[in-house]
């Protein structure tokens, strides 16, 4: 595969990573389309994927920064034609990207929200990170932690207080069965893995997704579904989808110390009465 065609896989990606950090459908696209000028100019790059991604995030975060000098024009509040909001709402919907989402990153300073979004968001390691905030893996770390914090600060409720399992697995099911993808991301760990039974899923659908943001969004497919879903009064956080009563599945979380849900598994169930699962 050339560098032309490593690009073209990669941009759907860059275009959501910039989009995440920016808020700004044209801003991302402008970064994506400078990342690949600048392409042109370096030779031999060994990994193209991680070379795209640290120039993307580089580039988003001066553009961050410049914006905050710059009271006058906030983040998520310059004025729009009505054009340019229909393609800004059209770009959210393809992308699966909450408009709650943009504002609560929009609460974050600039090295917060570039830390928040690829960690917590895009599942990329602190020596990225740290690479392309160029501090410590230690500090980055630290600037996620912050901006993590932030986040729940804003939006209150994203994560459950200390109510026992069931509490946990109503959030997770009203989040889900809502498609509200900013407090699913709240109430999943940045490298939270998701794990089906693939007869459950529709064909091409992966039996394994990790990450909090593609968790999310992927999520948000069996919004209708999951809207079924009952949660359980067990000691771990269990729902079990049952339509017209008939259960049809089991979802099972767990968690870590945090509260923060790091397994997601879906396992066929017996079409058993729903009153079965009321002992």
């Amino acid at each position: 595969m050339d560098l032309i065609e490593h690009f073209e896989a990669e941009r759907p990606r860059l275009l959501s990573l910039a989009h995440r950090m920016l808020g700004s459908r044209q801003d991302a696209e402008d970064v994506v389309q400078t990342v690949w000028t600048r392409t042109q100019g370096v030779d031999g790059i060994d990994n193209p994927g991680g070379w795209f991604t640290t120039v993307t995030a580089r580039l988003c975060a001066d553009r961050l920064r410049a914006w905050r000098r710059r009271p006058e024009l906030p983040l998520l509040e310059v004025d729009f034609e009505s054009a340019e909001l229909a393609a800004e709402e059209e770009f959210l919907r393809r992308e699966q990207v909450s408009r709650a989402l943009l504002v609560l990153l929009d609460a974050l300073s600039p090295r917060q929200r570039v830390a928040y979004v690829l960690h917590d968001l895009f599942a990329l390691p602190f020596e990225q990170v740290a690479e392309v905030l160029a501090v410590r893996p230690d500090a980055a770390k630290k600037l996620a932690s912050r901006a993590r914090t932030a986040v729940r600060a804003v939006h209150p409720g994203s994560v459950p207080a200390a109510g026992g399992a069931r509490a946990v697995t109503e959030a997770f099911l009203a989040a889900a069965g809502g498609g509200d993808l900013a407090r699913l991301v709240a109430l999943l760990a940045p490298d939270a893995v998701r794990r089906a039974d693939p007869r459950l899923l529709p064909p091409g659908t992966p039996a394994e997704v990790r990450g909090a943001e593609a968790i999310a969004a992927e999520t948000r497919r069996f919004a209708a579904r999951i809207a079924l879903a009952t949660a359980l009064a067990t000691p771990t956080p269990t729902a079990v989808i049952a339509p017209a009563g008939r259960p049809y599945a089991l979802v099972r979380l767990e968690l870590d110390a945090r509260g923060l849900i790091t397994r997601v598994t879906i396992e066929p169930l017996a079409r058993l009465p729903l009153a079965a699962f009321a002992r």
